[in-house]
């Protein structure tokens, strides 16, 4: 069982502030790894400056304002594998106005590399101050429950891969770590991703860091696992209703979507939410046709014993799960709008396959990336802020909190005159 878990497919962000050598600590990884294609071999080889030094961060900038500018904008995927494992990275943007998109990538992994600039802190400073960016980063992985996160502690050369220094930024991290609550998994790695110190390889120039280099803890971390969320109780929010003939007596009618959590079978009872009606499974189809057992994560179409008027957004619960429709929850939403949130206006809540009105009827507290303090005198967000909110539905949702289950915890908010999305929410409870 353990070579399976080893193996397992990871995902992983790089995240961090500007300039710190995300895009090309990746390229770097690629590179050193032998995981590059000829034609990126000669792409690398034609980036050669007069000091023959590689620009490794040409294979995740992608788009031509990120070259130009030389920041990440989008969000780049890359997949790649070793002996061990499979991987794929995503290369967020460390640019503040570029939150959201860090967000996306984060909302997924399993892993954060954060990189912190060495060569940008002040160490005359005391205690040392980490980057405003970093921190925002971090309390962005915290609220996204990320589980593992590697502070890569980059360009060590150029303090002449100092421990003195390195000590002190894992000091100035673990006390970020202690105030915003992070209990992850937190592991640190002094690196130069130009040179490749302690990238793919251990490093010569560190000869007092113990640990492994980057590559070789990504291949060992923990995968996702999906056993917790089968143990949970079974959770179906139905994406579309299907119906084959509706003028035959025999008329089939099923219910698709992804199960979110737990397990089922033909014969289980099951209630529908929010009509609060039972019924049986009668059948159960899956892309390769008839089962009689499904389990979280599995896409299936689930025809049930009565004709019971359902549609999409309506949910299929364990007949004794204690999950109901609520209209009123408690959510930390990252604003991602360049317009503050006002209060007095609707938005669209889209949580899982429902959309519904809803309204944010008050502000708790936002948090003050630079104190680290939670404000609880504002009364919106602006672009980039995290806050504890208040929502008011027009219609109840069938939800859970984001540390219970991550799909049905979660949803997006959209300006209902633009179509764009202003924020993205983890519900912390709900009533």
């Amino acid at each position: 069982m353990s070579s399976i878990k080893t193996q397992a497919p990871l995902r992983f962000i790089t995240a961090g502030s500007v300039d710190d050598g995300k895009s090309t600590l990746i390229g770097r990884l690629l590179y050193d790894s032998k995981a590059l294609l000829s034609d990126q071999l000669l792409s690398l080889d034609k980036s050669k400056n007069s000091a023959e030094v590689i620009d490794f961060s040409i294979l995740t900038d992608g788009l031509e304002a990120e070259r130009e500018q030389g920041i990440t904008i989008d969000v780049a995927y890359r997949y790649f594998s070793t002996a061990k494992r499979k991987f794929i990275i995503a290369d967020t943007p460390g640019h503040e106005q570029y939150t959201r998109n860090m967000v996306t990538g984060a909302s997924t992994a399993n892993a954060a590399v954060v990189l912190i600039d060495a060569s940008q802190l002040d160490f005359a400073r005391q205690p040392l101050q980490l980057l405003p960016q970093t921190k925002r980063h971090s309390a962005i992985l915290k609220q996204l429950n990320c589980p593992h996160i590697l502070v890569a502690v980059n360009k060590m050369d150029l303090l002449d891969f100092d421990q003195q220094k390195f000590d002190a930024i894992c000091t100035a991290y673990r006390t970020l770590a202690q105030q915003l609550g992070l209990r992850q998994d937190l592991r640190f790695v002094p690196v130069s991703a130009l040179q490749g110190d302690n990238i793919v390889h251990k490093s010569d120039n560190t000869p007092w860091y113990q640990g492994e280099a980057l590559l070789g803890i990504l291949e060992v971390l923990p995968g996702y696992e999906n056993v917790s969320l089968e143990r949970a109780t079974f959770h179906f929010p139905v994406q579309l209703v299907s119906r084959l003939d509706s003028d035959k007596q025999d008329d089939f009618r099923g219910y698709q979507g992804r199960i979110e959590a737990g397990s089922v079978q033909v014969g289980d009872e099951v209630r529908i939410e929010p009509t609060g009606r039972h019924s049986t499974i009668r059948e159960i189809f899956s892309p390769s046709g008839r089962v009689q057992h499904a389990i979280a994560g599995d896409q299936v179409t689930i025809c049930l014993a009565d004709d019971i008027d359902i549609s999409r957004g309506d949910t299929l619960l364990a007949a004794d799960s204690v999950t109901s429709a609520s209209k009123k929850l408690t959510a930390t939403l990252c604003w991602f709008d360049q317009r503050p949130l006002n209060p007095a206006r609707k938005y669209l809540l889209k949580h899982t396959t429902q959309t519904v009105f809803a309204k944010v009827s008050r502000v708790n507290h936002v948090l003050d990336v630079h104190t680290l303090t939670n404000v609880t005198q504002s009364d919106t967000l602006n672009m980039n802020d995290l806050g504890e909110v208040g929502i008011t539905l027009q219609k109840p949702i069938c939800c859970t909190t984001y540390q219970e289950n991550i799909a049905t915890g979660s949803f997006i908010l959209i300006d209902e005159a633009t179509y764009h999305t202003v924020a993205a929410g983890m519900i912390l409870n709900f009533e």
